[in-house]
């Protein structure tokens, strides 16, 4: 049965995030993706570009390659903070999805009695669970932050950098653990306002986000030249921003979910269902740490140019992976909605689509870049050694975005559906298959065994992950009964 927020519910009454919810139950499957995943899409390509212009403008600075390379020591630092807000967004997110969805069963009936107390206390949960997300990201941040401002030369160090790179990447990530809070908040809220499927807010955010990231690193590094400081800052600020905008939206937008401390709320259910399904983002992220760790440790043996290729290539390749991202994530509230509403064949129509977009859309824009490739990278480096090396880089990159949609897309459908065995083990598989094949390739080929390493690994993995999603595809799927909580 169906149930709405009593009148007097600061966040009751919003036609809008109604609206986003009816999609998500009743609208053609092609419409539903469009509304999910076109503002998806378009915040997350705004942010490509908007690392495209900063590396543009450090790479415009003097003496630009060991500030480069400073950007690329940073990724693992990131992908920590980003793991973090996932274990919360993805894992709370999912959760409100599914028990929004849960209420798709039967047609809606008059609220009296046991009824309206079972449609009061799912409103409820999903307060608990959105108020727990938010809040256990922010502490979650908090920590780490905390840590990570302590160690960042130690942490600098330990991630490869050392030499002229040392001090740059210390300021950049020390600057990131600075705003840890703010950065992990971010993560976790815009997935909470996606699980009403709410993708225009989201976007709005996204959007918000990264042009004060570009206005606050014009400040920063072009008029008081900070360097990587001022990108690390600029960074941390933007994250503010969304922190501002999407606390704004959740308290005065939301239909469903509450961010208000009073809903704070944990037991253990709702620790085993936020961190059986985050975890696999955790895992995921610590393995994507560690392969970066040792791409690091690997690649400075060849010098600064190719661990600055490298940097860049990783940029440039972002833009069809940000949207077969956009795609998979996008559409991760109508998979959960659907699994919640027990609607099999609309969730398998729903992944069967989206599979078709991912393919598309990587074959024309991996395509595209591809014949391309010379000219847009010389674009970002003036450095011939750079060039050279990033033009090869970037093409084994952009081989590997189909197959990376396709690994996401599954891992996606994993954690929508609360498999989350089966998404651990393709988070964890990422990682464990990429350190042997980079150290043979790097043992037998030499530079180009480094540079191809990733690309055989997505395609292992995407075999590895086909298999399992068929087998699991056969296994009777019941929608979750959803464990109340009521205060």
């Amino acid at each position: 049965m169906r149930w709405s927020l009593p009148e007097n519910t600061p966040n009751g009454g919003s036609t809008m995030s109604e609206n986003n919810q009816n999609i998500l139950a009743k609208a053609p499957i092609w419409k539903a993706l469009a509304h999910l995943c076109i503002p998806m899409i378009a915040g997350l390509l705004i942010g490509v570009v908007y690392n495209i212009v900063n590396a543009g403008f450090i790479g415009s600075l003097p003496e630009s390659t060991p500030l480069l390379a400073a950007l690329t020591f940073s990724l693992p630092v990131f992908s920590l903070l980003m793991a973090v807000g996932n274990v919360f967004g993805v894992g709370g997110g999912t959760y409100i999805s599914r028990l929004l969805g849960s209420d798709q069963h039967e047609e809606p009936q008059p609220a009296s009695g046991a009824n309206a107390a079972e449609q009061d206390s799912t409103g409820i949960r999903i307060r608990q669970v959105g108020a727990f997300t938010v809040w256990g990201a922010a502490l979650g941040g908090v920590v780490v932050g905390i840590l990570g401002v302590i160690f960042a030369t130690p942490i600098s160090m330990a991630i490869g950098a050392s030499g002229a790179d040392l001090l740059p990447t210390s300021q950049y990530i020390g600057a990131m653990f600075a705003f840890a809070p703010a950065l992990v908040c971010a993560f976790a809220m815009e997935q909470v306002v996606r699980s009403e499927g709410a993708a225009t807010a989201s976007m709005i955010g996204l959007i918000a986000s990264t042009i004060a990231n570009l206005v606050f690193d014009v400040l920063f590094i072009l008029i008081l030249g900070w360097g990587v400081l001022g990108a690390g800052i600029a960074l941390g600020l933007s994250n503010v921003v969304a922190v501002a905008y999407y606390g704004w939206w959740l308290s005065r937008r939301a239909a469903a979910v509450s961010i208000a401390p009073k809903w704070f709320h944990i037991d253990r259910t709702m620790l085993a269902t936020v961190f059986g399904v985050g975890v696999s983002e955790f895992l995921q992220a610590s393995f994507l740490i560690v392969t970066g760790l040792v791409l690091n440790w690997i690649a400075i043996a060849y010098g600064d140019a190719l661990l600055a290729a490298f940097g860049v290539a990783q940029r440039v390749a972002q833009f069809p992976e940000m949207i077969c991202m956009g795609l998979f994530m996008g559409a991760v509230p109508l998979f959960a909605f659907s699994f919640g509403a027990g609607n099999q064949p609309r969730l398998h129509t729903a992944v069967r689509n989206v599979a078709i977009a991912i393919a598309g859309v990587t074959v024309v824009c991996s395509g595209l870049m591809f014949l391309f490739r010379n000219p847009l990278f010389a674009l970002f480096s003036h450095d011939p050694a750079v060039v050279s090396d990033g033009v090869l880089i970037l093409t084994a990159m952009l081989i590997s975005t189909l197959f990376n949609g396709f690994t996401g897309l599954i891992i996606a459908v994993f954690q929508a559906t609360e498999q989350m065995k089966a998404a651990t083990v393709m988070s964890v598989l990422q990682g464990v298959l990429f350190i042997p094949v980079v150290l043979i390739g790097n043992a037998v080929f030499g530079m180009n065994g480094v540079i191809w390493a990733m690309t055989a690994t997505e395609i292992m993995t995407f075999i590895v992950g086909i298999v399992l999603y068929l087998v699991g595809s056969r296994r009777p799927q019941q929608a979750p009964v959803p464990d109340v909580a009521v205060r």
